[in-house]
């Protein structure tokens, strides 16, 4: 007799957060020690709803009345990084007062370097389960 109890919701292995310092430039003032960035793990729900709201419909250059659907992987990189970050507060509207920034998603991105804000993204994908995280991020930009 198969048993389904190993399946239910309260059964089920509770996933981590996970630290990680997305850059050495931001350093906590009492100890000089890098700021840790807490990550989380989000459902396939939630990122399905993400990846779906990367995507645009366009029209068909000279193609009257034809339309093909367009991927936008840095708007999911960065949706995607902005969901799965509990700690810093993105959302803080001071945080993004302080670096101009209109939103979580341009202010992820602009407090990141470019290679910092690439290595941030995989970790993040690899939080979530994917196999590679540098894979992922690389499919997402083609």
């Amino acid at each position: 007799m198969k048993n389904l109890t190993a399946f239910l919701a309260q059964n089920a292995k509770k996933i981590n957060n996970v630290k990680y310092v997305a850059s050495n430039r931001f350093t906590n003032p009492e100890t000089g020690e890098p700021m840790e960035w807490e990550i989380c793990c989000i459902t396939a729900a939630e990122n399905a709803a993400i990846r779906k709201s990367c995507m645009r419909t366009i029209q068909v250059p000279g193609r009257r009345g034809q339309y093909t659907q367009d991927y936008d992987a840095n708007s999911y990189l960065a949706k995607i990084a902005v969901r799965c970050t509990v700690f810093p507060n993105l959302n803080d509207a001071e945080l993004q007062q302080s670096y101009g920034a209109m939103g979580a998603e341009q202010l992820i991105t602009t407090m990141l370097t470019p290679a910092e804000f690439e290595d941030y993204t995989a970790k993040v994908m690899e939080t979530n389960g994917f196999q590679n995280g540098d894979e992922m991020v690389e499919d997402a930009k083609n």
